[in-house]
């Protein structure tokens, strides 16, 4: 009977700690950053480098889940492109993104797909690591409102036809590159509803298909 008892506890297998690699400049943040994971549950740090030039090859090697990005450095941009390079590709969240219109959309075009501004407060940052872990995309208000003027620009240009009020919603879901099941689960509407939505919205701005619209979503306004 001992040995019944015990067979289910042996064969319990905890979740995998969600890796997470730290590419920031200054040391005083970025140790501050590993700590404040370290006692976050279910994380774990597996590399912490002050430059893409040393972090490259412990990311190649420990495979994180996620990518914390200081936007600080100088070669954060290029960082991003190689990062997404990289199978598997890891999850790039943005630390420090400033929230001006033309650094939100170039972020969002680049790829990355968690922010955190300045402003925020290390709960909040907590929060979005955590929410880009679970594989939703993470953004203040006010990013989210830049992506919303974007999409409502270009749904009242006179050669589209104007995108209703939760067409423009869904759009700024497509922009930061939400699937369809996402979307549903973020708006909490069936997934049907989700598809004909984005059908008309695919109609209004005359593209193809998702990615284009993606894309012309992202575009900075002139």
């Amino acid at each position: 009977m001992e040995g019944r008892d015990a067979t289910p506890a042996a064969l319990t297998v905890d979740e995998p700690a969600v890796l997470v690699a730290l590419v920031v400049a200054m040391r005083l943040y970025r140790d501050g950053i590993a700590e404040i994971l370290g006692g976050v549950e279910g994380f774990r740090v597996a590399a912490a480098r002050a430059s893409w030039h040393e972090a490259l090859p412990a990311i190649l090697e420990s495979q994180p889940d996620i990518v914390l990005l200081d936007m600080s450095l100088a070669d954060s941009v290029g960082a991003l492109a190689e990062l997404r390079r990289i199978e598997p590709e890891p999850k790039v969240v943005v630390l420090g993104l400033t929230e001006t219109e033309v650094d939100v959309l170039s972020w969002v075009e680049a790829g990355a797909v968690g922010y955190v501004t300045r402003e925020q407060s290390a709960e909040e940052f907590v929060q979005t690591v955590r929410r880009v872990a679970r594989g939703e995309m993470q953004c203040s208000p006010q990013i989210t409102a830049t992506l919303l003027r974007r999409v409502r620009a270009l749904g009242a240009k006179p050669q589209q036809a104007a995108l209703t009020a939760r067409e423009s919603e869904i759009g700024v879901l497509i922009a930061q590159g939400l699937s369809n099941k996402e979307i549903a689960r973020r708006l909490s509407i069936e997934l049907a509803t989700v598809k004909n939505h984005v059908h008309n919205i695919l109609q209004k701005l005359g593209v193809a298909g998702r990615g284009q619209a993606a894309a012309l979503l992202r575009e900075p306004r002139i």
